[in-house]
């Protein structure tokens, strides 16, 4: 029988064997809780004894978002100092010297800061379940949706530990896996509106012609609109996004789950070969 990572073991034992992991957990669920209430008051006083499908779907879509901001906030900033913490701490290269590969040991920092915000996602269930009880939303979009934050979590950490891997101190780590985070989350979507408001333009004024190949932009805008998180969100939720008419081969969340994960697996391969005594030499 395989024994349990170590490592992965004592971050997680650290991370929620402490009373704040429980205070923090539940004052999320209350804050969520009372945020779900209240909207449900509001739209109870407008139209008394009534709630519309319409109004479950607008909660159900702010509910998510509200994950989604969380994800962008938090994930990156537990992970930024995984890895220079240790450097920082003078321990690094003694967690080194043990038997774990510099591969296991970026693999269990990752899981283990991720954990907690799993564990959030996961505890809103229960919130999520009063929108069903109006209906409005579909069972697919729900699962759409944590299925969209899981993948998102995974990137974002990701990234944390390579900018933990990468650079030597945790608060320059922590502004970069921020500024990363915020570039593919905003970035690529005002990118994608800018090129396609670029193009509009150009088919209007006819400027210019030759300088832009109106093909190659809308699959440009496709794509970077297939990357962006609140785009991908949006789409789940069935609110659309910037139509191009330009097919790709995968459907948007096929595009999204392929490039998020194999850029997190690739970013996780070069964290752990700069930690590697043997690429270090």
């Amino acid at each position: 029988m395989r024994e349990i990572n170590p490592v992965l073991l004592k971050e997680l034992r650290q991370r929620f064997r402490t009373p704040k992991t429980s205070w923090l957990l539940a004052l999320y669920l209350l804050v969520i809780g009372a945020f779900v209430l209240g909207f449900m008051y509001l739209n109870w006083r407008h139209s008394p004894g009534i709630f519309q499908p319409s109004r479950s779907r607008e909660l159900f879509m702010m509910l998510s978002v509200t994950q989604l901001v969380l994800l962008a906030f938090v994930t990156p900033g537990l992970t930024a100092g995984v890895i220079s913490g240790e450097r920082e701490r003078q321990t690094l290269n003694i967690l080194l010297t043990t038997r774990l590969t510099a591969r296991q040991i970026v693999w269990s920092k990752l899981v283990s800061s991720s954990a907690f915000v799993v564990l959030l996602v996961v505890a809103t269930l229960p919130l999520y379940s009063i929108v069903f009880l109006y209906g409005g939303v579909a069972p697919g979009q729900v699962l759409g949706v944590f299925g969209s934050h899981l993948v998102t979590m995974f990137l974002f950490g990701s990234i944390g530990v390579a900018c933990s891997s990468f650079f030597k101190r945790t608060g320059v780590s922590t502004v970069t896996a921020y500024g990363l985070a915020f570039a593919l989350s905003a970035g690529t979507g005002f990118l994608a509106v800018f090129l396609y408001q670029m193009d509009r333009f150009q088919h209007q004024e006819a400027w210019n012609p030759a300088a832009w190949s109106s093909g190659f932009i809308a699959g440009a805008v496709e794509f970077l609109q297939n990357i962006n998180p609140v785009f991908v969100l949006m789409k789940i939720l069935g609110q659309g996004g910037i139509d191009t008419g330009v097919s790709l081969g995968l459907p948007y969340w096929g595009i999204y789950t392929v490039f998020y994960l194999a850029l997190g697996v690739l970013l996780l391969y070069w964290s752990a070969r700069l930690l590697s005594p043997r690429k270090r030499g």
